[in-house]
């Protein structure tokens, strides 16, 4: 009863809002990112036209593809309009419902329950305009649940177009994946021919006893490990191509894997940490914050009295064709006043669950944005250090294969053995799968940071 009295006076002191004023609070996090960048960048939006960003034209026929077929893209999208409906029918309850309703009643009482003592039959008609059970939102219980299904919705709707920037950058990954694997495949089936050459001549040399059985056994288990590296990577490449078949939803286009990857517009971040808080996935915890703030307003509504009004106006009579004759008029009205006296604490109750809940959302609404932050601050920094990472592999690629050009030199003029060109060989191509993984990686994290930036970033 305390806390009823402590409501009714608050209600008496500021008027009929019982749900708590929503205020959105600080970001938990700090002013700027902790990755320096220049501050001459200009901003820029990509989250109106991801194709500013993506540049392969492959790529955006993958991404336009999977926007359109993708089947958990459905889902989210049907999630929606099933919450703007939900929203609707709450909605729908701060409005009385009006029905036209015509009836006929016909019955026979018989002799023993009659009061004159004959038995006697009768029918009645109405036709009515009638409001049911229409409540009077003096405490703005419905309009407080109306607020919470529409917060509810628009969290529903951000939470789609979080789902959809996945998409793309997920798609964008797997095709980034794809291409890599395509292009280490390549290689290793120029290894793979280059090896077989090198074990076809040292076995001819073999025979005309220039060359004996340990050059030979080296060459074939090298081209053996060769092949067993080809076949590997033929795997992942199909298991990537299919990886990326799931997300686009539908056949793949035809593909130019021919080619190296195309790029993606540079991102230079010029944004200070605000920028988290038009991430769609903050705002979709911010909404369901905003609704458990409405939420407590309705459970505090419930410790006021309940007013419904249910009435018809029509017409009534004992024949059909005097229903709508002059003297049939009929009208009901059916006030209720429900006022609760003693519910075991029940309302009481539901009052800490909601304000429990609101705790739990403040909570997670903080916990997504600091989430949020750490995920831009580690994307920002693996694509400086990728960079810087790709820049060396790129020099010890070029590097290895100066060596090797002049080790075959070497060889040909039967200075170096077949070992120290093997060594070459082996080197050379692991420091070009090297460099296309980090390269992979690099795109990657591009496009996920893409994702983290909401759609926004900046360009140079």
């Amino acid at each position: 009863m305390n806390k009823r009295l402590i409501l009714i006076v608050a209600l008496a002191a500021g008027g009929c809002s019982l749900a708590p004023e929503y205020k959105r609070s600080a970001a938990p996090v700090p002013d700027a990112w902790p990755t320096k960048v220049s501050a001459s960048q200009t901003a820029l939006k990509f989250s109106d036209d991801w194709r500013t960003f993506f540049t392969d034209s492959t790529l955006q026929g993958l991404i336009a593809a999977a926007l359109e077929h993708n089947r958990d893209l459905k889902i989210a999208v049907a999630r929606v309009n099933e919450a703007r409906a939900q929203a609707g029918l709450v909605r729908a309850d701060r409005l009385p419902t009006i029905d036209v309703n015509a009836q006929r009643q016909a019955g026979r009482t018989p002799a023993d329950l009659s009061p004159t003592g004959r038995q006697f039959s009768s029918q009645r008609y109405d036709a009515n305009l009638g409001v049911a059970a229409f409540e009077l939102d003096f405490w703005g219980r419905v309009k407080n649940l109306d607020d919470a299904a529409r917060a509810n919705f628009l969290a529903s709707d951000y939470a789609q177009r979080s789902f959809r920037l996945t998409l793309i950058s997920d798609v964008a990954s797997a095709w980034f994946a794809l291409r890599e694997l395509t292009e280490r495949a390549m290689l290793a089936d120029t290894v793979v021919k280059s090896r077989e050459e090198s074990r076809r001549l040292i076995e001819a040399r073999r025979d005309v006893g220039l060359a004996g059985d340990l050059d030979f056994l080296t060459a074939d288990a090298a081209w053996q490990g060769a092949r067993a590296e080809a076949a590997n990577l033929a795997r992942q490449q199909s298991a990537a191509e299919n990886a990326l078949l799931l997300l686009v939803g539908n056949v793949l286009p035809s593909l130019s894997l021919a080619t190296p990857a195309g790029p993606v517009a540079e991102i230079a971040v010029d944004v200070p940490s605000e920028v988290l808080l038009r991430r769609p996935d903050v705002l979709a915890a911010e909404q369901k914050l905003i609704a458990a703030h409405a939420n407590i307003g309705a459970a505090r509504a419930a410790f006021f009295p309940r007013i419904s009004l249910t009435a018809t106006a029509g017409s009534a009579s004992s024949a059909l064709a005097g229903l709508f004759a002059g003297g049939s008029g009929a009208w009901s009205f059916l006030p209720l006043l429900k006022f609760p006296l003693f519910d075991s604490g029940r309302t009481a109750a539901n009052v800490d669950v909601a304000e429990a809940r609101k705790v739990i959302a403040v909570a997670e609404y903080e916990k997504t944005i600091q989430q949020a932050f750490r995920e831009v601050a580690d994307l920002l920094a693996a694509r400086e250090q990728y960079a810087v990472q790709l820049a060396a592999l790129d020099a010890a690629s070029t590097a290895q294969g100066e060596r090797l050009l002049r080790v075959e030199a070497r060889h040909k003029a039967g200075v170096s053995s077949y070992l120290e060109l093997l060594d070459a060989q082996r080197d050379q191509f692991a420091a070009q799968q090297s460099a296309l993984a980090v390269r992979r990686a690099w795109l990657t994290t591009t496009a996920s940071l893409y994702k983290s930036l909401g759609g926004e970033a900046s360009s140079r």
